[in-house]
Protein backbone atom coordinates (compact mmCIF):
# COMPACT_ATOMS: atom_id res chain seq x y z
CA UNK A 1 0.00 0.00 0.00
CA UNK A 2 1.10 3.22 -1.11
CA UNK A 3 1.93 6.05 1.70
CA UNK A 4 -1.19 8.77 1.53
CA UNK A 5 1.70 11.34 2.51
CA UNK A 6 3.85 10.65 -1.04
CA UNK A 7 0.32 10.79 -3.32
CA UNK A 8 -1.17 13.61 -1.94
CA UNK A 9 -1.11 15.95 -4.57
CA UNK A 10 0.25 20.05 -3.60
CA UNK A 11 -2.00 22.13 -1.99
CA UNK A 12 -3.78 24.96 -3.80
CA UNK A 13 -3.53 28.25 -3.58
CA UNK A 14 -6.88 29.06 -3.97
CA UNK A 15 -8.56 28.25 -0.83
CA UNK A 16 -6.03 30.02 2.02
CA UNK A 17 -8.54 29.34 5.14
CA UNK A 18 -7.89 33.15 6.35
CA UNK A 19 -12.12 33.71 5.74
CA UNK A 20 -13.30 30.75 7.70
CA UNK A 21 -13.75 33.14 10.73
CA UNK A 22 -16.17 35.78 8.25
CA UNK A 23 -13.38 38.30 7.49
CA UNK A 24 -11.34 39.25 4.54
CA UNK A 25 -8.91 41.53 3.67
CA UNK A 26 -8.51 44.74 1.27
CA UNK A 27 -6.00 45.72 -0.79
CA UNK A 28 -4.86 48.06 1.97
CA UNK A 29 -3.90 45.41 4.36
CA UNK A 30 -7.20 46.11 6.41
CA UNK A 31 -9.43 43.37 7.45
CA UNK A 32 -13.46 43.74 7.53
CA UNK A 33 -16.12 41.44 7.73
CA UNK A 34 -17.62 39.97 4.98
CA UNK A 35 -20.92 41.31 5.92
CA UNK A 36 -19.17 44.95 5.18
CA UNK A 37 -21.28 47.00 2.27
CA UNK A 38 -17.65 47.49 0.58
CA UNK A 39 -17.40 43.39 0.41
CA UNK A 40 -20.94 43.26 -1.35
CA UNK A 41 -19.80 46.38 -3.58
CA UNK A 42 -16.85 43.66 -4.80
CA UNK A 43 -18.95 40.99 -5.13
CA UNK A 44 -21.67 42.72 -7.14
CA UNK A 45 -18.53 43.44 -9.54
CA UNK A 46 -17.71 39.88 -10.07
CA UNK A 47 -21.59 39.39 -10.82
CA UNK A 48 -21.89 41.97 -13.38
CA UNK A 49 -18.38 40.80 -15.06
CA UNK A 50 -19.92 37.24 -15.24
CA UNK A 51 -23.14 38.33 -16.96
CA UNK A 52 -21.00 40.21 -19.02
CA UNK A 53 -19.36 37.12 -19.77
CA UNK A 54 -22.10 35.04 -20.80
CA UNK A 55 -23.34 37.80 -23.58
CA UNK A 56 -19.63 37.73 -24.76
CA UNK A 57 -19.96 33.91 -25.22
CA UNK A 58 -23.62 34.25 -26.98
CA UNK A 59 -21.47 36.74 -29.37
CA UNK A 60 -19.26 34.18 -30.33
CA UNK A 61 -19.35 33.40 -34.21
CA UNK A 62 -22.54 35.73 -34.19
CA UNK A 63 -23.89 38.41 -35.68
CA UNK A 64 -22.88 40.37 -32.42
CA UNK A 65 -18.95 39.17 -32.49
CA UNK A 66 -18.63 43.30 -33.45
CA UNK A 67 -19.27 43.98 -29.88
CA UNK A 68 -17.71 42.11 -28.17
CA UNK A 69 -13.98 43.70 -27.93
CA UNK A 70 -16.01 46.46 -26.44
CA UNK A 71 -17.41 44.15 -23.89
CA UNK A 72 -14.01 42.39 -22.86
CA UNK A 73 -12.76 46.04 -22.59
CA UNK A 74 -15.27 46.96 -19.94
CA UNK A 75 -14.77 43.25 -17.67
CA UNK A 76 -10.91 44.59 -18.15
CA UNK A 77 -12.61 47.91 -16.25
CA UNK A 78 -14.37 46.50 -13.83
CA UNK A 79 -11.25 45.00 -12.35
CA UNK A 80 -9.63 47.85 -12.19
CA UNK A 81 -12.86 49.27 -10.18
CA UNK A 82 -12.67 46.74 -8.16
CA UNK A 83 -9.81 47.17 -7.16
CA UNK A 84 -10.71 50.71 -6.26
CA UNK A 85 -13.39 49.64 -4.18
CA UNK A 86 -11.04 47.31 -2.26
CA UNK A 87 -8.71 50.51 -1.80
CA UNK A 88 -10.66 53.07 1.05
CA UNK A 89 -8.77 56.20 0.13
CA UNK A 90 -8.90 57.44 3.46
CA UNK A 91 -6.91 54.35 5.21
CA UNK A 92 -4.85 53.75 2.23
CA UNK A 93 -1.26 54.62 1.53
CA UNK A 94 -0.06 57.18 -0.90
CA UNK A 95 1.51 53.94 -3.09
CA UNK A 96 -1.47 52.52 -2.88
CA UNK A 97 -3.69 55.73 -3.87
CA UNK A 98 -1.50 56.01 -6.75
CA UNK A 99 -1.93 52.27 -7.97
CA UNK A 100 -5.22 52.22 -8.17
CA UNK A 101 -6.17 55.52 -9.38
CA UNK A 102 -8.98 55.61 -11.93
CA UNK A 103 -8.64 56.96 -15.48
CA UNK A 104 -11.70 59.74 -15.95
CA UNK A 105 -11.30 58.67 -19.95
CA UNK A 106 -13.05 55.24 -19.41
CA UNK A 107 -16.68 56.84 -19.21
CA UNK A 108 -15.80 59.99 -22.45
CA UNK A 109 -14.89 55.91 -23.84
CA UNK A 110 -17.98 54.23 -23.07
CA UNK A 111 -20.02 57.88 -24.53
CA UNK A 112 -18.07 57.26 -27.71
CA UNK A 113 -19.43 53.32 -28.02
CA UNK A 114 -23.14 54.75 -27.36
CA UNK A 115 -23.39 57.37 -30.14
CA UNK A 116 -21.54 54.79 -32.05
CA UNK A 117 -24.36 51.90 -31.53
CA UNK A 118 -27.34 54.70 -30.57
CA UNK A 119 -26.57 56.40 -34.14
CA UNK A 120 -27.47 52.84 -35.76
CA UNK A 121 -31.15 51.89 -34.06
CA UNK A 122 -34.34 53.76 -34.53
CA UNK A 123 -35.81 56.03 -32.41
CA UNK A 124 -36.85 54.63 -28.84
CA UNK A 125 -40.48 55.40 -28.59
CA UNK A 126 -41.74 53.38 -26.07
CA UNK A 127 -40.38 51.35 -22.53
CA UNK A 128 -39.13 48.21 -23.51
CA UNK A 129 -38.61 44.88 -20.87
CA UNK A 130 -35.65 42.56 -20.62
CA UNK A 131 -35.97 40.68 -24.34
CA UNK A 132 -34.32 40.29 -27.63
CA UNK A 133 -32.26 37.19 -27.78
CA UNK A 134 -29.57 35.65 -25.69
CA UNK A 135 -27.01 38.27 -26.11
CA UNK A 136 -29.47 41.70 -25.60
CA UNK A 137 -31.33 39.75 -22.05
CA UNK A 138 -27.90 38.88 -20.88
CA UNK A 139 -27.08 42.41 -21.33
CA UNK A 140 -29.98 43.84 -19.80
CA UNK A 141 -29.56 41.45 -16.70
CA UNK A 142 -25.82 43.30 -16.72
CA UNK A 143 -27.01 46.44 -17.20
CA UNK A 144 -29.48 46.05 -14.22
CA UNK A 145 -26.74 44.48 -11.72
CA UNK A 146 -24.68 47.99 -13.01
CA UNK A 147 -27.49 50.07 -11.36
CA UNK A 148 -26.81 48.05 -8.30
CA UNK A 149 -23.39 48.33 -8.15
CA UNK A 150 -23.75 52.41 -8.88
CA UNK A 151 -25.77 52.82 -5.97
CA UNK A 152 -24.25 50.79 -3.66
CA UNK A 153 -20.99 53.11 -3.93
CA UNK A 154 -21.84 56.31 -3.84
CA UNK A 155 -21.95 56.40 0.12
CA UNK A 156 -18.09 55.24 -0.04
CA UNK A 157 -17.60 58.35 -2.63
CA UNK A 158 -19.45 61.03 -0.23
CA UNK A 159 -17.25 59.40 2.10
CA UNK A 160 -14.40 60.28 0.20
CA UNK A 161 -13.19 56.55 0.45
CA UNK A 162 -13.68 56.12 -3.17
CA UNK A 163 -12.91 58.35 -6.69
CA UNK A 164 -16.31 59.66 -7.99
CA UNK A 165 -14.82 59.13 -11.91
CA UNK A 166 -15.69 55.30 -10.63
CA UNK A 167 -19.54 56.09 -10.11
CA UNK A 168 -19.49 58.34 -12.91
CA UNK A 169 -18.23 55.49 -15.33
CA UNK A 170 -20.48 52.89 -13.92
CA UNK A 171 -23.43 55.26 -14.48
CA UNK A 172 -22.16 55.76 -17.96
CA UNK A 173 -22.18 52.07 -18.05
CA UNK A 174 -25.10 51.54 -17.48
CA UNK A 175 -26.44 53.65 -20.45
CA UNK A 176 -23.70 51.42 -22.58
CA UNK A 177 -25.20 48.37 -21.35
CA UNK A 178 -28.96 49.42 -22.67
CA UNK A 179 -27.67 50.56 -25.70
CA UNK A 180 -25.93 47.50 -26.44
CA UNK A 181 -28.85 45.37 -25.66
CA UNK A 182 -30.86 46.86 -28.08
CA UNK A 183 -28.21 47.16 -30.61
CA UNK A 184 -27.35 43.16 -30.04
CA UNK A 185 -31.38 42.58 -30.43
CA UNK A 186 -31.29 44.65 -33.77
CA UNK A 187 -28.04 42.20 -35.13
CA UNK A 188 -29.86 39.53 -34.20
CA UNK A 189 -32.71 39.84 -35.71
CA UNK A 190 -34.95 39.52 -32.49
CA UNK A 191 -37.96 41.44 -31.55
CA UNK A 192 -37.88 43.65 -28.48
CA UNK A 193 -41.05 43.19 -25.98
CA UNK A 194 -42.43 47.00 -25.35
CA UNK A 195 -44.37 47.37 -22.28
CA UNK A 196 -48.00 47.54 -22.58
CA UNK A 197 -50.04 47.80 -19.61
CA UNK A 198 -50.83 44.45 -18.61
CA UNK A 199 -49.11 42.72 -21.42
CA UNK A 200 -46.04 42.51 -23.73
CA UNK A 201 -46.22 43.96 -26.85
CA UNK A 202 -43.34 42.46 -29.18
CA UNK A 203 -41.85 44.61 -32.24
CA UNK A 204 -39.15 44.20 -34.60
CA UNK A 205 -36.25 46.71 -34.87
Amino acid sequence: TRNMTETAPKKSSIYTKTGDKGTSSLFTGERRQKSDPLFEALGTVDELSSFIGIARQYCEGGSNANIDMHLESIQSKLVDVGSCIATPLRSASEDKKYRVQFDEQSASDLELWIDELDSQLPPLKNFILPSGGQVSAHLHAARAICRRLERSIWESVHDEDLEESVAIFLNRLSDFLFVCARYAAMQDGKPETIYKKGVGLKINL
